[in-house]
């Protein structure tokens, strides 16, 4: 008898803390936002892509040239092979992987330049959009809100996406310092 009565305080105790914390977990609301997209479709982040391209394209096309050039010095290398003397030909290929080498290094500066460029970018946009964000989960009592770009989730409600409010919030607030 006396473990029954244990036993059904017991199940009565343990309904009311699922009951409870049911509730609780209810009155969570958790929200998803896109990084990369915010980053991808907002006015700031369209006009530093565009800068970005524009870099792009410059680099892009020097490397093109560069390439051209050590083409044809390759060709006319592979031509001149029968006709010229070891010692000039020698000559001719020092100075062929002198240009290889400095080319090597231009794409690798270029490169580096390209990720310095998105990394100011980042550093420049991620605090504001995250203070953004921040406002936005104060001000509707969000408990969470969580980045899909950078933790792979299975599933998420897109009635709790944020990505689209953020872009325009941070279309409206955000202006760039020079």
């Amino acid at each position: 008898m006396k473990k029954n009565r244990f036993l059904i305080s017991a199940i009565v105790v343990f309904s009311f803390f699922l009951s409870f914390v049911s509730h609780a977990i209810a009155a969570e609301k958790t929200g998803f936002v896109d990084m990369r997209e915010i980053m991808l479709k907002s006015d700031a982040g369209k006009k530093a892509s565009e800068e970005f391209s524009k870099l792009y394209e410059k680099d892009k096309t020097m490397i093109q040239e560069k390439e051209a050039e050590l083409k044809k010095l390759k060709d006319e290398l592979e031509k001149q092979r029968t006709v010229l003397t070891e010692a000039a030909m020698k000559e001719k290929e020092t100075d062929y992987q002198k240009r290889f080498r400095d080319y090597q290094r231009m794409v690798k500066d270029a490169n580096e330049e390209l990720q310095m460029r998105d990394q100011e970018l980042s550093k420049k946009l991620i605090p504001e959009i995250l203070k953004l964000i921040h406002s936005i989960g104060e001000k509707e009592k969000y408990t969470l809100i969580i980045d899909v770009s950078t933790i792979p989730l299975a599933y998420f409600s897109r009635e709790h996406d944020l990505t689209k409010k953020v872009i325009e919030e941070f279309n409206k607030t955000y202006k760039p310092r020079n």
